[in-house]
């Protein structure tokens, strides 16, 4: 492997000789040199650029492409880097490079906002701003459970279920409209709904109909 960095970095001058470790978000190249400075380099997906393989006639395949310097990373800019396959390989290893590059771009999430503190003094809405409106739960069984347990405890009973006035609602009062309702507000007591349709009368039969249009 050979680097050309756009900014002099002496860590990638001349050429590495090493083992390659795909993963499911970075290529990793290990300098089997123990006495080189690189000793290894991460290309993660999203810093790659302009990835290629060459065949050429004379000499062996090779992968070349950009990768951009990361944060933290000891070094900066951009450099173009050459992946020499000596025992072959590179084929195999390209596609299976490009196809999960692609996996990891379909997952790919960006960084969060930076969080902004809000400007001013911080103080909880007064009420009534997270008090529910007892017209909006008119529905839920008071009468059946009208104390609150005591705080920090767990309410138990001995009575087996099914409770009175839990998982049910207030039945309907009868429809004195005529209206056909077809909803019934616990919370309000109004009667919602559409007329009843009228009665199902057959179509004419085509005779019947021929004879009035004569």
């Amino acid at each position: 492997m050979s680097f050309t960095p756009s900014d002099p970095v002496p860590q990638m001058k001349g050429n590495k000789k090493g083992r390659l470790y795909l993963t499911t978000h970075r290529m990793i190249f290990v300098n089997t040199n123990a006495n080189d400075t690189l000793q290894s380099f991460s290309f993660p997906f999203h810093t790659l650029r302009g990835v290629e393989l060459e065949q050429p006639i004379f000499g062996a395949n090779y992968i070349k492409g950009s990768v951009l310097a990361e944060k933290g990373g000891n070094w900066n800019g951009s450099a173009k880097f050459k992946l020499v396959f000596y025992h072959g390989g590179a084929i195999e290893f390209g596609r299976a490079m490009l196809e999960a590059a692609r996996l990891s771009s379909m997952h790919a999430r960006g960084p969060p906002p930076p969080y902004v503190a809000p400007m001013g003094a911080v103080y909880q809405a007064p009420p009534p701003a997270y008090t529910p409106s007892p017209a909006q739960y008119g529905w839920v069984p008071f009468e059946t459970f009208p104390n609150a347990p005591p705080a920090g405890s767990v309410y138990m009973t001995d009575a087996p279920p099914p409770y009175p006035g839990v998982g049910s609602y207030p039945s309907a009062p009868p429809d004195s409209s005529g209206k056909g309702a077809a909803f019934y507000d616990p919370a309000s007591g109004n009667l919602y709904g559409a007329p009843s349709a009228p009665p199902f009368q057959a179509p004419p039969t085509y005779d019947e109909a021929t004879k009035k249009n004569m």
